[in-house]
């Protein structure tokens, strides 16, 4: 079954947690004493219906404070598709917990409240979404009860938010009144809409297509270790194993080695099942070549006739995770796909102002939670895409080299692009 990932968003008390956890209710994906749990933590807070949001909201004081601190991985099937939940804070002092929930999602729900409209961490969190390149958006438009379902109060929303959104990287946008708190449009259609004849949120979410979301023209095989049996059944068997990042592989495909640059072809791939005749992303195979090759944890393989950038110097956009802030010109170990390196911040070119989103230039002071781009150098050649053209090989992380905390989250941008 094709698993899709997906990530909410939205200002503070939007409806984010109650969403998923009537998404949950409604597909039946709750198993009963987590209901009963959740039925006399409602009652102990004299609420006088059942609090769905203490669903995903885990922690004990997000659960005193009704609000959403850590994100939240919630995993439910339907029988048309697998899903993972990242449930993420609305907080401005949480945006680095939204980056990390949404940099292997497919899909961002964005919420707005009807009675709100566009507010700014809607603005901050979408163009979050657009940096992030997730292919799609569904701007879900809740508390229509609030609002006694109006129809001009949706079409006004929709046309504020279409306008704001001209301004990101985002193609596929679509939009659906809810009331998550009635489950009204989340999993089975509204009585109180008869105006909507679009698709409920779960059926989108069934049959939204992402297949084409992987990139697989571009070759690329980051090696993760060397598979070396030793056995007499695999005496000579030597296998190159990892996640494939990009491309289709086969055997017989000629390949070259980076960053040594020595050519090869595949012999076979091999998966947990068995050998296949073909692998594309995100299956994780091990590879066998025609030639003996020294290749070791880091390397990539890749198609030949089409290749990756090499370098050490690296242009990005960087999300400033650490509750330090950054200092220019201090080394940071940098782990991008199966490869580490040491590396310098070099130049910090500019700061991003979420909220308008306009440049920032002239001040280097990166804080917790800032987005900024930056040039990199590194003390070993990187293999990498533009994040644009490759999720995969066009992130990283920085990571301090003396606490050995996570303290950014990269994206790599092209150096002619500005």
């Amino acid at each position: 079954m094709e698993l899709l990932r997906f990530t909410t968003a939205g200002s503070v008390d939007d409806g984010k947690s109650t969403l998923i956890g009537r998404l949950l209710y409604d597909s039946k994906s709750i198993f009963e004493d987590q209901l009963a749990a959740v039925q006399l933590s409602s009652e102990r807070k004299g609420l006088q219906h059942v609090d769905l949001s203490l669903l995903t909201d885990g922690l004990r004081a997000e659960r005193e404070q009704g609000i959403t601190i850590d994100v939240a991985y919630r995993y439910f099937a339907t029988p048309k598709r697998k899903f993972i939940i990242a449930d993420t804070p609305g907080h401005i002092q949480y945006t680095r917990n939204m980056v990390t929930g949404a940099s292997t999602a497919n899909l961002a729900l964005i919420l707005v409240d009807a009675r709100k409209g566009i507010v700014e961490q809607t603005c901050r969190h979408s163009f979050i979404a657009s940096l992030l390149q997730i292919p799609h958006l569904i701007v879900c438009v809740n508390k229509m009860d609030l609002v006694d379902y109006s129809e001009e109060v949706f079409n006004k929303l929709v046309e504020e938010y279409t306008e704001f959104a001209s301004k990101l990287d985002v193609t596929d946008i679509r939009y659906i009144p809810i009331s998550a708190l009635n489950g009204d449009n989340v999993v089975n259609h509204s009585t109180n809409m008869p105006w909507y004849q679009g698709a409920t949120l779960l059926n989108t979410l069934e049959t939204i297509h992402i297949a084409s979301d992987y990139n697989h023209i571009d070759g690329r095989f980051p090696v993760q270790t060397i598979i070396r049996p030793h056995s007499d059944e695999y005496h000579d068997y030597r296998g190159y194993a990892g996640r494939i990042a990009g491309g289709i592989f086969r055997p017989g495909d000629a390949v070259t080695v980076l960053p040594s640059g020595l050519q090869s072809k595949i012999k076979s791939i091999d998966t947990f099942e068995g050998p296949v005749e073909e692998a594309f992303p995100p299956m994780s195979v091990s590879i066998t070549l025609e030639n003996d090759i020294d290749i070791s944890r880091g390397d990539m393989i890749v198609k030949q006739n089409n290749q990756p950038q090499v370098g050490q110097d690296i242009d990005m956009m960087m999300c400033w995770l650490n509750n330090k802030p950054m200092q220019p010109g201090a080394k940071y170990y940098l782990r991008h796909t199966s490869r580490e390196a040491r590396s310098v911040i070099k130049e910090v070119v500019y700061k991003m102002d979420i909220n308008s989103l306009q440049r920032v230039s002239n001040d280097n002071t990166i804080n917790m939670n800032d987005i900024a781009r930056v040039r990199l150098r590194t003390t070993q050649p990187i293999m990498f895409d533009a994040y644009r053209k490759n999720r995969n090989t066009g992130s990283l992380v920085l990571v301090d080299e003396a606490t050995n905390e996570t303290v950014a989250a990269g994206m790599i941008v092209d150096s002619h692009v500005n």
